[in-house]
Order: structure tokens, then C-alpha cells, then sequence
């Protein structure tokens, strides 16, 4: 299952295989409420290294009033959104993850990210 998905993901372009690396994050396999498995990469440890953001999203329901009066809005939804946002080359290194079958770098972003 977790090859399956590396093949997919490299087959598509999200990730590409790279021999060397700074920046390391583990894969974690997470049951999902269906009972299929989801690879997850474990950024705790660049969670911990990250600036945080000074302005933390607004609440949902501040938004839902500023975009009330406008009659269309857009947005992207969850999967399709973030993997079409690249990574910026310098910064690709930071979400470097690990498997068995070696160490892959996003192109574009993670979700979850």
C-alpha cells in the first residue's frame, strides 16, 4: 500500500526521488475510519523549528460575514489545493521525507503542510 503511493505520487510529480539530504521526516501509516491506511509524513521536528504565525486564521464565522455581502467567492478544496501550490527551490530540503524505498522531496506542497 505505502509503495503503491509512492509510485503515484512520483508517477504524477508531486515527488521526486533525491540521493542526499539535510532534513529528514519519518512516514507514519494512519488507519482511517473506513479501515484503509493513509501515509502521513511526521514534521513534528520541523513543526518545532518553524517561526510561528503572529496571525492565526480568523474564525469561520468573521469570514462567513466578510465574504457575505460579494455575490461569488472562490476557494480550492484540501487536495487538489495544496499540490498546486510549488515549493520555492531553497525551501524544498524542509519537507524531505523517509521510506523504505528512500528518501523523496515534495515538488509541491503536502497536505497538511
Amino acid at each position: 500500500m505505502v509503495k503503491q503511493d509512492i509510485d503515484k505520487l512520483l508517477a504524477i510529480g508531486f515527488i521526486k526521488s533525491i540521493e542526499k539530504a539535510t532534513w529528514l521526516s519519518p512516514i507514519v501509516i494512519v488507519p482511517k475510519k473506513n479501515g484503509k491506511l493513509k501515509i502521513c509524513m511526521d514534521f513534528r521536528k520541523l513543526n518545532g523549528a518553524t517561526k510561528k504565525d503572529p496571525y492565526p486564521l480568523s474564525f469561520i464565522d468573521e469570514m462567513l460575514n466578510t465574504i457575505a455581502r460579494y455575490e461569488a467567492y472562490s476557494f480550492f478544496d484540501g487536495y487538489s489545493g495544496y499540490h498546486q501550490i510549488s515549493i520555492v527551490l531553497e525551501e524544498k530540503y524542509k519537507i524531505t521525507f523517509v521510506t523504505h524505498w528512500g528518501a523523496f522531496i515534495w515538488k509541491v506542497m503536502p497536505f497538511g503542510v
